[in-house]
């Protein structure tokens, strides 16, 4: 786990390959990274699916699949990888600098 790789930040596409005990351990390794932008969970169990991506800190996760998204929902990280979402509706509230003006003609 303390590879480069594993810890920051990567553009890939890449893959690295952590062996694990349990459940537990592998959401542990997964969050120790500063970074949550995107997860990958592959599962034949529904119900394993669900229970990981409930614990794991990213702000998009594939199950049994890379990079596919529906681009009306909102997109964005966790962490260290940025703030605020952007697609969907989301997009018209984080790209939106609200100003307020009062006028008095009296």
């Amino acid at each position: 786990m303390n590879c480069k790789v594993n810890k920051e930040e990567i553009f890939g596409p890449v893959v690295t390959v952590i062996p694990f005990d349990s459940e537990q351990e592998v959401i542990f390794l997964a969050n120790q990274s500063d970074y949550g932008l995107s997860s990958s969970i592959w599962t034949e169990n529904l119900t394993t699916a669900h229970k990981v991506s409930s614990k794991l800190d990213s702000g998009i996760i594939w199950v049994n699949s890379w990079l596919l998204r529906d681009l009306r929902t909102p997109f964005g990280g966790m962490k260290n990888s940025g703030i605020g979402r952007e697609g969907g509706y989301k997009s018209l509230e984080f790209f939106t600098e609200t100003k307020n003006v009062c006028l008095n003609f009296d």
